[in-house]
């Protein structure tokens, strides 16, 4: 008898368990009670049921690590699955983005809603490293002849320093100087143009050179070919101190004379060989500036010079320099004339000494005479041709294969 009354407290137990069960399960799943009572009479499942099917995998959209909107959440993150690996860490901030903060939701939005080829884009584009900021433009270099186009500041009371600077456009082969050509006086008066033929010369162009620049002031030389060739580094002096170097023929030939004066082509030699040289000798631009030996100017080297672009230059007031021995002398000629003409564009020779050792005393009185120099600088720069550029090196006849080391490594100073 006690054996039934526990068997039937037990179903009687089991029951009520059976009912709490069901009815916590009912307001969320009417229909499962059948399924839980399923669950507790089998719980395992036979062989014989079919295999549940599973659901298509969800398509995941792929994280973008490195392209960060402004407020730097990832593009992707709400779209990430549970399964996902971790996020890789942020490479791009706001300030790295730069996007403003109000840019962010409407930024987020774009993005969520891009194609996964759009990030990608996006991706290769943030990975490509911005261009570096160009370089600053060098400073413009001296004009053709090494002229230079503005008025450099002057640190010395006493000296003159200059008035002006003119330019000149070459095109077509102007012609100045009044004791010649009357179409181009671009002088103001009491203005003056300071020329030096016949250069460069050792001791005389420095002397020259050194009182122009303890005076501030610029002027223009006329060099003759085979002399630039000698001592190129008196050229190239006159360049850095910011002079303009024209040319002066190769050997200072009289073109108005046989046999140049019944051979152009001889003419034309002397004239471009000149060039070459002087432009050799540089190292670099000079001016298409061009003077005449004995200011003799043939009719039909004007036409080539003309083809050529080269302008031509007498001069206002020839000085005569080359007539005198004493400096004294040579300064009372400039100023007497200068005097008389009230202003000009002046002939002297740095190959004369009497004028490299009158130079200071002339810049001096023309300070004290209230006049004013004027610098001649060319719009750009003459053109060689390789013809003649070819003839002046073969000039060097002492020019060998076995002096082309540098000197510094030639001769050194071992004691002194």
């Amino acid at each position: 008898m006690r054996i039934v009354v526990i068997f039937i407290a037990t179903v009687f137990t089991l029951g009520l368990a059976v009912l709490g069960v069901v009815a916590s399960q009912k307001s969320a799943e009417p229909n499962s009670l059948i399924a839980l009572a399923a669950q507790y009479i089998t719980p395992y499942k036979t062989a014989s049921a079919p295999a549940p099917v599973a659901e298509p995998a969800k398509p995941r959209i792929p994280v973008n690590p490195v392209v960060q909107i402004a407020d730097s959440t990832p593009v992707s993150q709400n779209r990430i699955s549970s399964d996902a690996p971790p996020m890789a860490p942020m490479r791009a901030s706001r300030e790295s983005v730069d996007l403003p903060a109000a840019a962010a939701p409407a930024a987020r939005a774009a993005a969520e809603t891009a194609a996964p080829t759009q990030l990608a884009q996006n991706a290769t584009a943030a990975n490509v490293p911005a261009p570096p900021p160009a370089a600053a433009p060098p400073p413009p270099a001296p004009s053709g002849g090494g002229g230079v186009k503005a008025i450099p500041a002057c640190d010395k009371p006493d000296a003159i320093g200059l008035g002006r600077v003119v330019e000149i456009d070459t095109t077509g082969g102007p012609a100045f100087g009044t004791e010649h050509f009357k179409q181009y006086d671009f002088l103001r008066d009491k203005e003056v143009v300071l020329t030096f033929d016949d250069g460069p010369w050792p001791e005389n162009t420095p002397k020259v050179l050194k009182a122009l620049t303890d005076n501030c002031a610029k002027a223009t030389f006329f060099e003759i070919g085979e002399h630039a060739s000698w001592r190129p580094d008196l050229t190239r002096d006159l360049i850095a101190a910011g002079m303009t170097v024209g040319s002066h023929t190769w050997s200072h030939k009289d073109l108005a004379r046989n046999p140049y004066a019944s051979d152009i082509e001889k003419a034309k030699d002397e004239i471009e060989m000149g060039v070459s040289a002087v432009h050799l000798a540089a190292g670099g631009p000079i001016a298409p500036f061009f003077r005449f030996p004995d200011l003799q100017q043939p009719a039909d080297l004007m036409t080539y010079l003309g083809t050529r672009n080269i302008a031509t230059f007498s001069a206002d007031i020839d000085t005569f320099d080359f007539k005198l021995r004493k400096p004294d002398d040579v300064v009372k000629s400039v100023m007497t004339r200068l005097a008389k003409n009230g202003k000009g564009i002046l002939l002297m020779h740095d190959f004369q000494h009497a004028t490299a050792e009158a130079m200071p005393e002339i810049l001096r009185q023309l300070k004290a005479g209230g006049y004013k120099i004027v610098h001649m600088v060319p719009k750009g720069p003459v053109t060689t041709i390789a013809k003649y550029d070819d003839m002046v090196r073969a000039q060097d006849k002492y020019s060998a294969s076995n002096n082309t080391r540098p000197q510094s490594s030639v001769v050194k100073t071992i004691s002194e």
